[in-house]
């Protein structure tokens, strides 16, 4: 069977336009979001350009990626029309990859191509940072801002300073504020290496870093699936990316950008506007706050993934009593727009296809629940004076969940080192009888390097939170999700 490449598409329709974009990052989501909507836009011949992807680290997927000459392939699997659809296209919108570690100077080399106008990027939430320990222009950077601010001081002197030769900036790091913060690294790093002010002022006029905020789950390679997707192609990629139906990619940015970036008339689900921020708060609030709820609740009652909480009766209920009866009230725009994005989301939650681990979700949960969910019960209560009672309870579930044990069997936790010492000193001194569930409770809660505030100072929740965490430890989570939604309780859960 052969490998993918052009040898196996025959004419790659694409393989003469210029290349215009350069992508920092090879990992899956770029190749199933950003990429992808190339592709989609070269087909109508809207875009007109391929990326050259830039490999930042010593592992990546660029030796790869060359081999099978800038090509993989894109299943789409979810709901599509109320159906469950999976489909598969090959994108041919990737011209080539550059490892910067091992071929520094021919990344550099790039910044001469007039062409190029797009910058695009996704190196995790803590790729955007300044590392004092770049200290040259003259090798490989760690960090991607000091390797990006290399490359446009390099296209800053072979135009000699023109304004016409600048970027449009997208980032793709899950961080606020994505593009403001990029920009003010680099101009960090140029004030760092003394490279001018004529630069820092080049930088600031002759680019573009926008706010934008992604949205896509894109599980990756199938490895649970591989072999019945190769059979069905029949010829071997490497690079196999799977991803939903659905997609949501917000710009901040000026109107002029879709002239060179026309994703929307393309009829793809990309959006210019003045300000994310109403997008940003509903997808936070609804999608990941409802994806941070479920997850400690739904674990500890026996449920492994997203698709079994939402489809399984007690969970499922309770996901929605938390959606549309606390975090929607919660939020200040037209409910008939956030019921429509719930009723997405819980769209998505469902796919058949994806198996999302709540273990994976759980990954630094205290950070999560801290800004996804913090929030909303402090709106809900100012806007409904009590308690969101089904969040409090998603917060109890969570104390427990972090002494580390569901039934007989041991939760691996992965947080950084003061939560986790923190949680093991507290519920180790409840498990050998030296504090009362009380104390443990009042500790945890009142620990503002936890949450950022003492929760105890809010009425009524620290009183809630012992009420349910008694009863999750003496009859079960299931248990206390039955009462809640009966509504059979005294105080803490209904």
């Amino acid at each position: 069977m052969k490998q993918l490449s052009n040898e196996v598409i025959g004419e790659n329709r694409y393989q003469q336009l210029p290349e215009k974009a350069i992508q920092f990052g090879t990992g899956n989501f770029l190749r199933g979001f950003i990429d992808w909507q190339v592709h989609e836009m070269n087909k109508q011949n809207l875009f007109n350009g391929r990326i050259v992807v830039i490999q930042s680290t010593k592992s990546g997927a660029v030796q790869i990626l060359n081999k099978q000459d800038g090509l993989y392939t894109l299943y789409t699997q979810g709901i599509k029309n109320e159906k469950p659809v999976s489909e598969y296209e090959i994108i041919e919108s990737v011209s080539r990859g550059i490892d910067v570690t091992s071929a520094y100077e021919e990344y550099l080399e790039l910044a001469e191509n007039p062409h190029l106008r797009f910058i695009f990027s996704n190196t995790t939430e803590a790729g955007i940072a300044f590392m004092p320990e770049d200290r040259s222009l003259n090798q490989p950077q760690k960090s991607y801002p000091g390797k990006l601010t290399a490359f446009l001081y390099k296209r800053f002197l072979t135009f000699k300073g023109d304004k016409t030769k600048g970027f449009i900036v997208f980032p793709c790091e899950l961080i606020e504020h994505n593009g403001v913060e990029l920009k003010n690294i680099i101009k960090k790093y140029a004030e760092y290496w003394g490279l001018g002010s004529e630069f820092i002022k080049w930088v600031e006029d002759a680019n573009i870093f926008c706010d934008t905020l992604v949205d896509r789950i894109v599980p990756g390679f199938p490895k649970d699936t591989i072999q019945e997707k190769t059979a069905e192609l029949n010829y071997k990629d490497e690079l196999i990316v799977v991803a939903e139906q659905f997609h949501l990619f917000v710009i901040e940015g000026p109107e002029t950008i879709k002239e060179e970036f026309p994703a929307e008339l393309a009829g793809l689900n990309v959006h210019i506007v003045d300000d994310l921020l109403p997008y940003r708060l509903k997808k936070v609030r609804i999608l990941n706050g409802a994806h941070t709820l479920m997850t400690p609740v739904s674990y500890l009652a026996g449920i492994n993934t997203v698709h079994e909480a939402v489809t399984s009766d007690i969970t499922s209920d309770y996901i929605q009593h938390v959606i549309y009866e606390e975090i929607i009230p919660a939020l200040n725009f037209p409910k008939e727009d956030l019921v429509d994005f719930a009723d997405d989301v819980i769209n998505r939650f469902k796919n058949p296809f994806i198996q999302h681990y709540l273990s994976s979700i759980a990954l630094n949960s205290i950070s999560k629940f801290k800004a996804r969910v913090l929030p909303t019960i402090v709106d809900y209560y100012e806007k409904h004076h009590s308690l969101p009672k089904a969040i409090i309870l998603s917060l109890s579930s969570l104390l427990l969940y972090y002494r580390g044990k569901r039934a007989n069997e041991a939760i691996t936790l992965t947080d950084d080192e003061y939560v986790l010492n923190t949680f093991s000193k507290t519920w180790t001194g409840y498990d050998s009888g030296n504090k009362s569930l009380e104390n443990i409770i009042q500790a945890l809660l009142g620990d503002e390097k936890l949450w950022g505030t003492d929760l105890t100072k809010l009425t009524g929740l620290k009183e809630e939170v012992l009420m349910n965490v008694t009863i999750m430890i003496e009859k079960g989570v299931k248990e206390a999700l039955s009462i809640f939604l009966k509504g059979e309780a005294n105080e803490g859960v209904y």
